[in-house]
């Protein structure tokens, strides 16, 4: 099965809050699975989103409890691993969309490069030109999609 995974910072505006929220929604739209690190801002508007569409939400829980996944995450993986849980997401994924984001998600997009794990950029990093680079949320979709 393949998963897509939304990556993108546990804290961000709202403008980008919905952006995650269409693509979750699409993903779920599309029939597949979302997996993120199950926290705030970016994965929370994600999981929101395919959530609201009836889809598949999984959260790699950094922490050692299920309770710290926001209220979007159906399945709840708790890792107890902090920062290193993101080769987990990363290595779970078929397909993974950055939306914004720091240095967790930067970490994310460099074990995704180094597992040759497509990564969908959008307004998000540029530290290679193998990460495809998109302006819009329907642009990460069709991007992503196109990787299955």
């Amino acid at each position: 099965m393949n998963l897509i995974g939304v990556i993108g910072s546990g804290a961000c505006s709202e403008q980008v809050r919905q952006v995650a929220y269409d693509i979750g929604k699409g993903i779920a739209q599309a029939g597949y699975p979302l997996i993120c690190g199950g926290l705030g801002g970016v994965m929370e508007g994600a999981c929101e989103g395919a959530f609201d569409a009836g889809g598949l939400t999984i959260g790699v829980i950094p922490g050692d409890s299920a309770e710290a996944a926001n209220p979007y995450v159906m399945i709840p993986i708790v890792t107890a691993m902090g920062f290193a849980r993101n080769a987990i997401i990363v290595k779970s994924a078929s397909v993974l969309i950055a939306i914004e984001g720091g240095p967790g998600t930067l970490s994310e997009v460099a074990f995704a490069l180094q597992f040759g794990v497509p990564v969908i950029s959008l307004n998000s990093f540029d530290v290679s030109p193998d990460l495809i680079q998109v302006q819009t949320a329907q642009q990460a979709l069709s991007e992503a999609l196109a990787r299955l």
